[in-house]
């Protein structure tokens, strides 16, 4: 069984990548030049061997996204992206295309996106047989869902299937299932599935119930708050998960840098008190900073459903970063405001409030002189008694912008005699070993004691490189003088032998092998959220028993009214109109349609009460764009 616990981390690009691995990631995952699922995130090939050769001596993972659904025309360049980035040092592929299976690719592992919306351990079970070897569980799982995909499939049902099980711990969260959002396609032609997503869930709704009556007015009612499983991380363990997944690709150094080094301390934490769990990568890392996650943007913090369905999962007041709860407004003058506060104010500062209608409003600190603040530009709403946020704590970004973390991999060192002259073993923690020798005439220290500590000081000299000293040992049958000189060269020469020796017995990702004969899908009719695009994925699904295939929703195929969004998240029982929940005279009332309203658009809300699921349904809209699919025969 697979027991290293894997920290996965995100990266918008190489420099990114290269901090999430010193502040303690096993592993990172990114955008290649296309295909990637994040509009804007691309990077070169080159960058992808930048941060492979970086992570690499750590015996960190990079993982590339290859996410999107494709197009007939863009096979090829995926393949070709595919071999590219295998030989740029990638080790492995996230996918979310079954077409992209059908073709020649690389020897490089598979992981599936989050894209595949995988909920069940028949669909794990799948996707494992057809030679995925991790896969993304869906954010809205319970422990004891995810615990029941394990026992099945998460171990592996025999030694030669292992499959890892990768879950979402931090970061924003999609409302809907992942890879079954379409409103983005159908009101702007930007499509989600393919890493366009115009982010609807955000914007401000009005919630009407069957008679028009309002519910809720102008409230962000399909912006959730964001994911924080801090306190979980030992149960998602124990249910199976071993690789806790970050989220946030297009998020700046400053995020990365803090989550990372977050959720780093607590899973060494738990490395500690479990010693049945495991390292996924070398080194140990030490911060200038002390982790804080609510220092950084977040809409608020929820575990969702991981300890079944909980009532506060919504940042309907605002999808922005408020910040933390700072203080109260207690005077107000000219051009300043007091603010009675336990924190310490500084210059540059941040400061957020609620104004006149729930909305959101901030200001930035130019002078803060103790409880006072002098903001940049007064504004007019604020009043005595007001509570304030602080978005920015500028002491803060400032140890963010700067080198904040060192990451080192512990070593042993032992300098022998050889027959003509001496010799440096250098071994890690993970069996990787080598010895430097040199050539010299042996000749006595005139100074034994002075001699053997200036030894160890030379040879402790490690710190330009990847490497720490945990131990140093001199073995001579003489006090033996060596010139520094020839200590510091035959330490660099050992560091270097070590790094090559690190290299050759770095891990590898095998690549799974599909099982013969092909493994039956679970189902035997693909709908629309089946996100079938091109033929290779026809042909994929029809190999596996799929019988009747629909196209995808981005084929512009699907007419009328459909389900837009399908969301474990639920407005009736936000508003205590659950019929499962609720009490006294709503206990009558059924899961009648309601609608969400902005502007002129009216999406219909329907509830699938026995699924504990809420569909937005809607149709497409005549002004976007529009790509048609020819699917030959169909």
């Amino acid at each position: 069984m697979n027991n290293a616990l894997e920290l996965l981390a995100p990266a918008k690009n190489a420099d990114v990548g290269i901090e999430a691995i010193r502040h303690g990631a096993d592993a990172v995952y990114i955008g290649g030049p296309a295909f990637g699922a994040r509009y804007g995130a691309g990077n070169t090939v080159a960058d992808i061997e930048r941060l492979a050769d970086f992570a690499h001596r750590f015996h960190a993972k990079i993982f590339v996204t290859l996410n999107t659904i494709l197009r007939d025309d863009e096979l090829d360049d995926a393949r070709k992206l595919a071999w590219q980035l295998h030989e740029a040092g990638a080790d492995a592929l996230i996918v979310q295309d079954m077409g992209l299976l059908e073709l020649d690719l690389p020897p490089i592992q598979l992981h599936a996106s989050t894209q595949t919306d995988i909920r069940s351990a028949e669909k794990a079970r799948f996707l494992r047989d057809v030679g995925f070897s991790q896969i993304v569980l869906a954010r809205e799982l319970s422990l004891d869902e995810i615990r029941a995909v394990h026992q099945k499939v998460g171990s592996g049902e025999t030694a030669e299937r292992p499959l890892t099980l990768e879950f979402f711990i931090h970061g924003a969260l999609c409302v809907a299932f992942s890879g079954q959002c379409y409103i983005s396609h159908a009101h702007t032609g930007r499509s989600a599935n393919r890493g366009e997503c115009s982010q609807a869930c955000r914007l401000p709704y009005t919630l009407e119930d069957k008679q028009g009556r309002i519910v809720a007015h102008e409230k962000h009612l399909l912006s959730m708050k964001d994911n924080d499983q801090s306190a979980n991380l030992r149960a998602l363990a124990d249910a199976g998960i071993r690789s806790f997944k970050i989220e946030g690709r297009l998020k700046d150094a400053a995020y990365v840098k803090n989550a990372t080094a977050h959720y780093r301390q607590l899973i060494d934490t738990i490395l500690v008190d479990a010693p049945e769990y495991s390292r996924a990568s070398s080194g140990h890392c030490s911060y200038t900073f002390t982790p804080r996650p609510e220092k950084t943007f977040n809409r608020g913090a929820t575990d969702y459903f991981v300890n079944g369905r909980q009532p506060d999962i919504g940042a309907f007041d605002t999808p922005s970063f408020a910040g933390e709860e700072s203080g109260t407004i207690t005077r107000i003058g000219p051009d300043w405001i007091e603010v009675d506060s336990e924190e310490n104010f500084a210059n540059g500062d941040g400061i957020s409030y609620m104004a006149r209608g729930k909305t959101l409003s901030g200001m930035r600190i130019n002078v803060a002189e103790g409880k006072r603040l002098f903001p940049n530009e007064m504004p007019e709403d604020l009043k005595v008694g007001m509570p304030v946020y602080r978005n920015r704590d500028q002491a803060f970004e400032r140890l963010l912008e700067k080198d904040s973390a060192e990451r080192r991999i512990p070593v042993r060192l032992m300098l022998g005699e050889t027959a003509d002259g001496f010799g440096l073993c250098v071994c890690d923690d993970e069996g990787s070993s080598i010895v430097a020798t040199t050539a010299l005439a042996k000749e006595k220290a005139k100074d034994p004691r002075k001699s053997l500590v200036s030894l160890g000081e030379h040879l402790g000299k490690l710190g330009s490189t990847d490497f720490k000293a945990t131990e140093i040992k001199i073995s001579f049958s003489a006090p033996w003088f060596l010139p520094a000189s020839t200590v510091n060269a035959l330490r660099r020469e050992a560091v270097d032998m070590m790094i090559a020796a690190r290299e050759t017995n770095r891990p590898r990702l095998p690549r799974a092998v599909p099982v013969e004969p092909p493994a039956p899908y679970p189902e035997r009719e693909l709908s629309y959220l089946g996100n079938v695009l091109n033929n290779h994925a026809r042909e994929f699904y029809r190999k596996h028993g799929v019988e009747l295939i629909a196209d995808a929703y981005e084929a512009d195929t699907t007419p009328g009214d459909v389900s837009l969004m399908i969301t474990k998240h639920c407005l009736r029982y936000s508003y205590s109109l659950c019929p499962k929940e609720a009490k006294g005279w709503v206990k009558g009332v059924n899961a009648e349609p309601m609608t969400l309203v902005n502007g002129k658009e009216r999406l219909l809300l329907r509830f699938d009460c026995k699924a504990c699921e809420m569909h937005v349904v809607g149709k497409m809209k005549k002004h976007r764009r529009i790509t048609i699919v020819p699917v030959p025969g169909h």
